[in-house]
């Protein structure tokens, strides 16, 4: 029986969704918004940091299970370009579980095969948090298995307009016209290049928006959005989220069969 708590209140599911998911039919990108470290603190009485701190461990819960369930792609939503925002020690303290998380587990997720990426603009991040990065990326850079994208100091909107921006370029360099701009090409200039779109997208902390995230690349994308704070997004919760995915009826715009 699986058993997911928030709060006082405790949810029972009797389903086992790692029996009834179809592995044939498994989600090809599964990109997900962290969300609700802070409030998870709050409600343990805990500085909102420690919500940051429990969140890596459902990181490495949900890299796990794609490795073991088979899923290619993996996209997490770590730090956004409005994230600069928040107060001066949290996000120092942000990028000190990034250089931790990394200099931990680098060597694990490289023993099985997974390929590291960022998805943002990292070289505004600090120069402790570069180095690891590089690092990382350089070593997994010819793993085939899972690819793992942590966004970092990403935002959707920023991506777009340098995207558009390289486009005018190319037209300003008389390298193409404006009827030579397709969704391939234009997809070619994103930070997802050569990656298939999400099929499913998740959500957790009950928030019903997209914060900036993967705008163009979720056009035909699944939602689904649990109440459950990321620290307690569990292997189960996954799989239930995957499990229900598998029961929509996907058209991308057509009818069904």
């Amino acid at each position: 029986m699986l058993e997911a708590r928030e709060g006082n209140k405790v949810a029972t599911n009797n389903l086992n969704y790692a029996d009834m998911i179809e592995h044939e039919r498994l989600p090809r990108h599964i990109a997900i918004i962290m969300d609700g470290n802070g409030r998870w603190a709050r409600k343990r009485l805990m500085p909102r940091t420690m919500g940051h701190r429990a969140g890596i461990n459902s990181i490495r819960r949900v890299v796990e299970a794609c490795v073991d369930i088979g899923i290619p792609v993996l996209t997490v939503f770590a730090f956004s370009t409005e994230n600069w925002k928040r107060p001066l020690d949290e996000v120092d303290y942000l990028m000190k579980l990034l250089v931790e998380f990394l200099h931990k587990e680098l060597k694990a997720l490289d023993e099985n095969n997974i390929r590291i990426s960022i998805l943002g603009n990292y070289e505004l991040l600090p120069d402790k948090c570069k180095i690891e990065i590089a690092e990382a990326v350089q070593i997994t850079q010819d793993n085939s298995g899972m690819s793992f994208n942590i966004a970092l100091n990403y935002g959707s909107r920023s991506e777009i307009l340098e995207a558009v921006r390289c486009l005018a370029k190319e037209i300003a360099k008389g390298e193409i016209s404006a009827e030579d701009i397709t969704e391939e090409h234009f997809s070619s200039l994103l930070y997802t290049k050569g990656l298939p779109d999400p099929d499913l997208l998740i959500r957790t902390a009950g928030e019903m928006r997209l914060s900036n995230f993967l705008l163009w690349q979720i056009a035909y994308t699944e939602l689904w959005v649990t109440d459950l704070m990321w620290p307690d997004f569990s292997r189960e919760e996954l799989l239930k989220a995957i499990w229900e995915f598998q029961q929509r009826d996907r058209r991308f715009g057509g009818l069904s069969r």
